[in-house]
C-alpha cells in the first residue's frame, strides 16, 4: 500500500504539471518532503492526505488505487508549444481514465477482443489506401454511404474512444494499445465536429495500417490519406463532383460538407486527390484563405450535424450500478462527478 501511495502521490503531481516546489508551496511543506512521499522514505498522516488531495485535484481514493494500464507505443501529434510537463500531465490524464475504463469492464465481465481486418495489407504508396479501405468498409459490413457517428462506429468494433479536454488546441490525438491487447484512441473534445472526425480516422489509420520504415511526414501523409478516404471515398467524390473542374461553388462544397462530416479544406485536398483539381487550383486555394480571414471564418465553420461524443463509458458505469455491481459513491468517483449527480440520473 505504502508503494501505491507514493507512486500515486507522484502521478497527481505531474497530472497537475507541477513541479516539487509548487505542490510543496501549496500545501505548506519542504520540497524535499514531497520528494520523500514520492520516493516512500515517509507516508503522508491522513491530515496531510487530505490537503494533497485538495491540492492536487483529486479524491481521497484516487491515492490507494494501483493503475492497470500500460501505455504501448503511442503516435502522439500535437505542437512545438506543448511542454515536457503538459505531455506527462496528458499520458497520466490517459492512464487515469484508461483504468477505470478497464476497471469497470472487468466488474462488468466484459472482455471484448479486437482483431485488425487489414493487419496483413501493408502500405508502400498513398495509392494502395483506396484499395484498403474499401476492403476494410467491407469487412466491417458498413457499406459505402456517409458514416453519421464515426465515435459509435469505432467502439462497436471495440476501439476505446477518450476524449480530453485541451482548450489551447496543443493536441491533436493519439493512438496506443493498452496492456498488449486493447486499441484506443485519443482525441482533443475541443475540436469541431468535422476535424474530431477526421483526427479519429487519421488515429485509426495509425492503428491498423502496416506501414514500411518511413519518416514521420509520410506516415502522417498515409494516415491523413486513409482518414479522407474513409470519410469521402474518391468514387464518391467524382460521383459529387463530376471530372476536372476549373472552379468549384462554395454551395457545392457546403452541401458534401454536411452530407459526409468532412471539412471543406479536406474536401479540397479530396479534388485534388481524383484529379479534378489541380495542385496549382489548390496552392491558389489556400493562397486566398491565407488573405481573406473572413473567407477563412466561413470555410472553417461547422457544418455537420452530428455531436461525435462517446457515451460509452458513462454507459457502463450506470450499468453497473443499476445492477448493484457498485456504489453510488463509487459510480459518483469513476464519473468524476458527486453523488447527487448520480442520483439524479438513477431513476428506475
Amino acid at each position: 500500500m505504502k508503494e501505491i501511495v507514493s507512486s500515486k502521490i507522484k502521478q497527481a503531481r505531474i497530472l497537475q504539471a507541477m513541479s516539487l516546489q509548487d505542490l510543496a508551496d501549496r500545501i505548506g511543506v519542504s520540497k524535499q518532503m514531497i520528494s520523500k512521499y514520492e520516493k516512500g522514505d515517509s507516508i503522508p498522516s491522513s491530515k496531510m492526505l487530505i490537503k494533497l488531495a485538495k491540492a492536487l485535484e483529486v479524491k481521497m481514493d484516487y491515492f490507494f488505487l494501483s493503475s492497470s494500464v500500460e501505455l504501448g507505443e503511442i503516435n502522439f501529434r500535437k505542437k512545438n508549444s506543448f511542454s515536457i510537463k503538459k505531455i506527462n500531465s496528458l499520458k497520466e490524464k490517459i492512464k487515469i481514465e484508461l483504468s477505470n475504463y478497464l476497471e469497470i469492464e472487468n466488474i462488468l465481465q466484459i472482455n471484448n477482443s479486437f482483431e485488425n481486418p487489414i493487419k496483413r495489407r501493408k502500405v508502400s504508396a498513398t495509392n494502395d489506401i483506396e484499395e484498403i479501405v474499401s476492403d476494410l468498409r467491407i469487412e466491417w459490413e458498413i457499406g459505402f454511404d456517409p458514416i453519421h457517428n464515426i465515435i459509435q462506429l469505432l467502439e462497436d468494433k471495440e476501439i476505446k474512444i477518450i476524449e480530453i479536454n485541451e482548450p489551447e488546441n496543443n493536441f491533436d490525438g493519439l493512438a496506443t494499445i493498452i496492456n498488449g491487447k486493447y486499441p484506443v484512441v485519443v482525441l482533443n473534445k475541443t475540436f469541431s465536429v468535422e476535424r474530431k472526425r477526421f483526427t479519429l480516422l487519421h488515429e485509426l489509420g495509425h492503428l491498423l495500417l502496416e506501414l514500411p520504415e518511413c519518416d514521420v511526414k509520410f506516415e502522417e501523409n498515409i494516415c491523413n490519406r486513409f482518414a479522407a478516404e474513409f470519410l469521402f471515398p474518391q468514387n464518391l467524390v467524382i460521383k459529387e463532383f463530376g471530372n476536372k473542374r476549373e472552379s468549384i461553388s462554395f454551395r457545392e462544397l457546403v452541401e458534401v460538407q454536411k452530407k459526409y462530416g468532412i471539412s471543406i479544406r479536406a474536401i479540397i485536398y479530396r479534388l485534388k486527390d481524383a484529379n479534378i483539381f489541380s495542385e496549382n487550383r489548390l496552392t491558389e486555394f489556400y493562397k486566398k484563405l491565407n488573405f481573406n480571414p473572413a473567407l477563412k471564418k466561413e470555410i472553417d465553420q461547422e457544418r455537420f450535424q452530428s455531436s461525435e461524443v462517446s457515451h460509452r463509458y458513462e454507459q457502463l458505469v450506470y450499468r453497473a450500478l443499476s445492477q448493484e455491481l457498485i456504489s453510488i459513491n463509487k459510480a459518483a468517483s469513476l464519473l468524476n462527478v458527486n453523488v447527487n449527480e448520480v442520483l439524479k440520473s438513477s431513476i428506475m
